[in-house]
């Protein structure tokens, strides 16, 4: 498995046969190279979208139809990309699963928004999520974005994941330190990505407090299309 963290909220995931790009957000996003873009898109097989939001979702409609993979999603957005933009969907919704591959994904809950833009404000976009994603023996915990919440026990104890990928930047979600007491109080983790953080001023720079927050866990905080291999 190979996870590589494309900035901001935005991964390449390789896992079992898949390749599954999450909240793509490439173009206009500040920690990621432009010059890297097809080295971060080859081969992908699907979109996996946590919500609406323009820094998860505005590349997504255009990254699938070049790319000619199925959008992964809650069920509002995708039915509406469906008829609208004519891709391929596979749209559910929370405690649903999916088989994606030998990849099992498993919609969770989120604490957050969902709305995309337009010229008159911004529009419905479906609930936010997580995803729990499983494969190769291991169990992802994709945060998406969102605050601490009682849910996390009960998916912690349900799901056991081993890896967390948190939001972790402040201001629009959790911070380090709240992130930190997410994953000490209610999961098990062997490893932490953090995400959503450094890409404006306005959130967290550095990942230190996280680190200090879970000792005995690797806390990894790989540069942008710098693998972590699992």
């Amino acid at each position: 498995m190979k996870i590589i963290w494309l900035g901001h909220s935005s991964f390449r995931i390789e896992i079992g046969d898949q390749v599954l790009l999450v909240d793509p957000w490439l173009n206009g996003n500040p920690s990621f190279p432009e010059d890297r873009r097809s080295e971060a898109v080859d081969g992908a097989t699907h979109i996996l979208l946590t919500h609406g939001h323009f820094d998860h979702a505005s590349e997504t409609v255009e990254l699938a139809k070049e790319l000619g993979v199925p959008v992964v999603g809650i069920f509002d957005l995708m039915s509406h990309w469906e008829k609208a933009h004519g891709l391929d969907v596979v749209g559910f919704n929370k405690g649903g699963t999916v088989a994606l591959g030998d990849v099992a994904v498993t919609m969770v809950n989120a604490v957050h928004s969902s709305s995309m833009g337009s010229d008159t404000g911004p529009v419905y976009a479906g609930a936010e999520a997580g995803y729990m994603i499983a494969a190769e023996g291991h169990t992802i915990y994709l945060s998406g974005d969102t605050d601490i919440m009682a849910d996390m026990g009960w998916m912690g104890q349900l799901h056991q994941p081993d890896i967390g990928i948190l939001c972790a930047g402040g201001h629009f979600t959790m911070d380090m330190a709240r992130a930190g007491y997410a994953a000490r109080t209610f999961f098990d983790f062997k490893v932490v990505i953090p995400c959503h953080y450094k890409t404006f001023p306005l959130l967290e720079q550095s990942a230190e407090k996280l680190i200090e927050a879970l000792p005995g866990v690797d806390v990894k905080t790989p540069g942008v299309l710098d693998a972590v291999e699992i």
